[in-house]
């Protein structure tokens, strides 16, 4: 029985190591594109904030799948980053919308007004399993920055 249960922890202990490998093997894996701090965001929260270069930089690989979650309302008014789908975090059915549409072989980069709402969308899908990025001062400080917007 005491093998059994040194086995066991054994294995447990193996198991949050090669969790926390693969957490630093995503954060390596983009070091060129990303700064230490924002490495070792991913590394602790789970996701990557990014500033607004960073985030250009990262959605221009066609594989990260880009998403909005601000309101239907903010996106008509204000526009948005080209190739968002928008899913609105604060809904109640923000989960269930996430699980439908987003992939959960790609990077997802999400991006809200100012930032807030990007980190809490970011927890909700790092809970999930997904591999996050998110717009560390949101959609205003892209604009402020004059990156390309959409505007319908």
């Amino acid at each position: 029985m005491k093998k059994l249960i040194v086995i066991m922890g054994i294995a447990t202990v193996s198991i949050a190591l090669c969790a926390a490998g693969i957490k630093l093997h995503r954060a390596y894996a983009i070091a060129d594109i990303i700064s230490d701090e924002a490495a070792y965001d991913m590394i602790e929260k789970g996701y990557r904030s990014l500033s607004v270069d960073e985030y250009e930089k990262a959605i221009a690989d066609t594989s990260v799948f880009r998403l909005d979650v601000r309101t239907e309302e903010e996106r008509r008014a204000d526009g948005f980053i080209p190739g968002t789908v928008m899913i609105d975090v604060q809904k109640d059915d923000f989960i269930e919308k996430a699980c439908e549409i987003l992939p959960k072989d790609r990077t997802i980069a999400v991006n809200c007004r100012s930032g807030r709402r990007s980190k809490i969308a970011a927890e909700k899908l790092v809970g999930l399993g997904y591999d996050v990025i998110e717009l560390d001062k949101g959609f205003n400080a892209w604009k402020d920055a004059d990156k390309p917007v959409v505007i319908e």
